[in-house]
C-alpha cells in the first residue's frame, strides 16, 4: 500500500458533502471541514513566524481540534497534543519540550496556564473572542497546502508518563495517515459509517485508530468530548456510529454499566483498540451486538500487531515477520515457553524476553528533543520495544509486562501481566494491577485489586487462588491492597511506579500472607 500524507487524504475530501465532523448537535460536511482548516491553516501561517512552527492544543475532543489538526497539516506545522491532566511544572515542562511558538487552550484550562515559564509561547483561548476575531480576518481562504511527504513531522504526541517523564513521539504524516487508510480499507469503512472517537485527541490511539481512520474512509467523525461510559449507548445511537476505538479500560468501564434488554439495538459493528482485557472483549461483543478487535501496539510505533481468528485466550497473536523475543542479559531470541501439567511457565528465565523489531524502527519517527530516550530504543539497528512477552511452541506470543514490570523473586524474573490475568478469573474482581514492592533479596509480589460489588473475603479470595493450577507459588501476591479504583494516566494506563513507591504503608485495607500457606489476614497499621 501507497503510504499517503494527512495533506493528501484531506484535499481528497475538498468537494465532499457527506457529513465528515459531529459534535454534539453540529455538523459539518468534509467540505466545510477543508474549509475551516484551510482558514485554521491561514491563521497559523501568520502566528507561526520562525522556527519551528510548532504549537499546542489544550483542549478537550472539540471541533476546533480537529480544524487544527487539518490546518497543520496544509500549513506546515506541528500540533503538539498537551494533556489536561498535567498541572504546574509539569505541563510547562511539556509546552517547553515541544518548543510551542502559541498555545491554543480551551477557556476551561487557560487558569492551568497561569504563572507558568512556556518558554516565550504566547497563549489565546481557543474560539474565545480574540481567536475567534483573528480568524475571521482569514474567512474564506483557500487551502494552499504546503508540499509535504510521509516522512514530514506533523504532531508531537506525548507518551502517557507511567514510568517517569512523557516523551514528545515525533508523529509523521505517514505514521498517521496510513494506519487510518489501511483500517479503513482493512474494514471496509466508507461515507456510510460513522467513527465515534472518544478517547483524548491529544493520545495516538484517537488520532491514528479514530481520527484518521474517518478521515481515510470519507466516513462522519463524531467526537464526544471526553469518554463517559454511561453515556457510549446514547452517542452510539444518536451519532449512527458503526465504528469505534478505544485503548485500556474503557470497554471494561461500559461492560460495568447497568445492562438493558435493548443493549444490541444499535448501529455498532465494529470496536478496534489495544489492551482491552480479555474478558471484557468478549463481553462487549455479545451484549452489544459487535465485532471486537484488539491490537498490541504504542505511541511510538516500532511494531504492532492484532490478534487474528483461532489465536489462543490471552495471546497478542503470532509475532510479526522480523519481530523477536530476545533475552535481556543475553541479547539472544529466547526459546518457547514450556509449560508444566498445570498450565504454569516453567522456563519464565529463559523464555521471558523484551520485544524486539529485528528488521529496524518500523514506524517510530524518534522522540522530540531526546537523543538519549532514542539511543535507547534503537540498537544496532533494531527497535526494542521495552514491553516483556513470551511465545509458545505455535509462534503465539502473550504479554508479560513493561520492562519495569520485572519481579525477582527468590532468584526468578517474573512477569506481572501472567499474574494480573489469572487475578481478573475472580468474579469478584473488577480490576488487578501486580507490582514489586522491596523484600530483603530482591522482591516481595504485591497486588492492589478494585473488587466488584458484593466485596471480597480474605479466605475465599486465598482458596481461589489455590484452585489456580497455572499459578506458581513465587507468583502468590504476599501482599493485597484493596482500592476503590486504581491510579490511571489520563488515557488509562495504571500508574504502577505509585502504587510500588506506597507499598503497604497506605489507608487502604491491605492483606498479608505471613507464611508460605495461602492464608491471608488483615495487615495490622503502622
Amino acid at each position: 500500500m501507497t503510504v499517503p500524507t494527512v495533506t493528501e487524504l484531506l484535499l481528497a475530501r475538498a468537494g465532499d458533502g457527506h457529513p465528515g465532523l459531529r459534535f454534539e448537535d453540529r455538523s459539518w460536511s468534509w467540505a466545510d471541514h477543508v474549509r475551516a482548516s484551510a482558514e485554521h491553516a491561514a491563521l497559523l501561517r501568520e502566528l507561526l513566524t520562525g522556527e519551528p512552527p510548532h504549537f499546542g492544543v489544550l483542549a478537550d475532543n472539540v471541533p476546533s481540534f480537529s480544524f487544527l489538526l487539518g490546518a497543520a497539516a496544509l500549513s506546515g506545522s506541528v500540533l503538539a497534543g498537551l494533556n489536561p491532566t498535567r498541572r504546574g511544572e509539569a505541563l510547562a515542562r511539556d509546552v517547553r519540550l515541544a518548543d510551542c511558538r502559541l498555545v491554543l487552550a480551551e477557556g476551561r484550562y487557560l487558569p492551568l496556564l497561569d504563572g507558568l515559564d512556556l518558554g516565550g509561547a504566547r497563549v489565546l483561548e481557543l474560539d474565545g473572542p480574540e481567536w475567534t476575531k483573528l480568524l475571521a480576518a482569514h474567512s474564506g481562504a483557500e487551502p494552499r497546502p504546503v508540499d509535504a511527504s510521509p516522512d514530514d513531522l506533523l504532531m508531537l504526541i506525548y507518551t502517557s508518563g507511567t514510568s517517569g517523564d512523557p516523551k514528545a513521539v515525533r508523529c509523521t504524516h505517514g505514521k498517521i495517515a496510513f494506519p487510518g487508510r489501511m483500517l479503513a480499507d482493512r474494514f471496509g469503512l466508507s461515507a456510510s459509517d460513522t467513527v465515534y472517537v472518544s478517547m483524548p485527541m491529544f493520545h495516538s490511539n484517537a488520532i491514528m485508530a479514530g481520527w484518521s481512520v474517518g478521515l481515510a474512509a470519507g466516513a462522519a467523525v463524531a467526537l464526544r468530548r471526553r469518554f463517559s461510559a454511561s453515556g457510549f449507548l446514547d452517542d452510539v445511537r444518536k451519532f449512527g456510529a458503526t465504528y469505534a476505538n478505544y485503548v485500556g479500560k474503557p470497554l471494561s468501564y461500559v461492560v460495568a454499566t447497568e445492562p438493558r434488554p435493548d443493549d444490541a439495538d444499535n448501529p455498532l459493528r465494529l470496536v478496534y483498540g489495544n489492551e482491552g482485557a480479555e474478558a471484557d472483549l468478549t463481553a462487549f461483543a455479545e451484549r452489544f451486538g459487535c465485532h471486537v478487535v484488539d491490537a498490541f501496539g504504542s505511541t511510538e510505533g516500532g511494531i504492532g500487531f492484532a490478534r487474528t481468528p483461532g489465536a489462543p485466550p490471552g495471546s497478542l497473536g503470532k509475532l510479526a515477520d522480523g519481530v523477536r523475543i530476545l533475552h535481556p542479559e543475553t541479547g539472544e531470541p529466547c526459546p518457547p515457553a514450556e509449560f508444566d501439567a498445570d498450565g504454569r511457565l516453567a522456563n519464565a528465565d529463559r523464555a521471558v524476553g523484551e520485544l524486539v523489531n529485528t528488521t529496524g524502527p518500523g514506524w517510530f519517527a524518534g522522540y522530540y528533543g531526546d537523543p538519549a530516550a532514542d539511543a535507547e530504543r534503537l540498537r544496532d539497528g533494531k527497535y526494542f520495544t521495552g514491553d516483556l512477552a513470551y511465545a509458545d511452541a505455535d509462534g503465539y506470543c502473550y504479554f508479560a509486562g513493561r520492562h519495569g514490570d520485572w519481579l525477582r523473586v527468590d532468584g526468578e524474573n517474573l512477569g506481572t501481566a501472567p499474574i494480573e490475568r489469572v487475578l481478573l478469573r475472580h468474579p469478584g474482581i473488577a480490576e488487578a494491577a501486580v507490582y514489586p514492592v522491596p523484600d530483603a533479596v530482591g522482591d516481595h509480589v504485591m497486588a492492589a485489586l478494585v473488587p466488584r460489588e458484593g466485596g471480597l473475603d480474605p479466605a475465599e479470595f486465598g482458596e481461589f487462588l489455590t484452585r489456580q493450577r497455572d499459578l506458581g507459588p513465587k507468583q502468590l501476591p504476599r501482599y493485597v491492597r484493596i482500592v476503590n479504583e486504581l491510579p490511571r494516566t489520563s488515557t488509562y494506563k495504571v500508574i504502577k511506579r505509585e502504587l510500588s513507591a506506597q507499598g503497604w504503608h497506605c489507608s487502604d485495607p491491605v492483606w498479608w500472607r505471613p507464611e508460605k500457606k495461602v492464608v491471608y489476614e488483615l495487615l495490622p497499621p503502622g
